[in-house]
């Protein structure tokens, strides 16, 4: 493991650790707002953590905004009991960013649970795939996203299925049309070559699928390489 991407794991750790360490104190209940749950992680974050930056805006979703993709900005809903739930945080660690995102079930119930667990296992098997390609574009990567969301009976959410991170703030294309950095289906380059300094670029993968018939949601998020 190469300098660079053992500080990218670093930080992912430190963010995993944080999202533990909210489950464990007994943050993750019924009866606060998104908003009263994310300032509490903040200053979690904050006190035990040292994490005092992130680099992209910090989401805590419940109930019907778990459908919502990143880039929406939903009403601030209270957190229900049975409720799914979604963090997703891109904490700044010693100059290098994390992104990260996992999701709860505050209840039993077993189509939230199946939920859960397919995105989990989802992931694990795009990674399989990512590993033995040897040319892999930013489109194939979203295509095989796609496919794999209906494969499993859902529906794919957001635009991209993830992007790249780095030293913050990480690498930014020339033109800010360009997708390059994206796994989106219009980013037909590479996602496999170097950066322009010749580094190997690192690349976040989202799991993100919608239940839309349960009026469900879930992501799974974390570093692809």
């Amino acid at each position: 493991m190469h300098d660079a991407q053992q500080k990218l794991v670093l930080a992912e750790q430190k963010a995993k650790d944080l999202f533990a360490t909210v489950e464990k104190i007994g943050l993750l209940v019924p009866g606060k707002s998104e908003k009263e749950l994310t300032e509490e992680i903040v200053t979690v974050a904050r006190e035990l953590f040292g994490i005092e930056q992130y680099w992209h805006k910090k989401i805590v979703r419940t109930g019907v905004n778990t459908l919502c993709p990143f880039s929406a900005d939903p009403p601030n809903l209270i957190i229900q009991q049975g409720d799914m739930l979604i963090l997703d945080f891109g904490p700044i660690v010693a100059g290098w960013e994390a992104d990260f995102a996992r999701t709860y079930v505050l209840g039993n119930d077993p189509i939230q649970l199946k939920l859960k667990q397919d995105l989990e296992t989802a992931w694990n098997e795009t990674k399989a795939w990512y590993d033995q390609q040897d040319n892999l574009t930013g489109a194939e990567l979203f295509n095989y996203v796609t496919a794999m969301a209906e494969r499993y009976g859902y529906e794919r959410i957001g635009e991209i299925a993830g992007h790249i991170v780095g030293r913050f703030p990480h690498e930014q294309p020339d033109d800010p049309k360009d997708l390059c950095l994206d796994i989106h289906p219009d980013n037909h380059s590479s996602i496999l070559g170097l950066d322009k300094q010749g580094n190997k670029r690192h690349w976040i993968l989202e799991i993100h699928f919608a239940d839309r018939k349960n009026y469900i949601g879930g992501l799974f998020e974390q570093l692809l390489n």
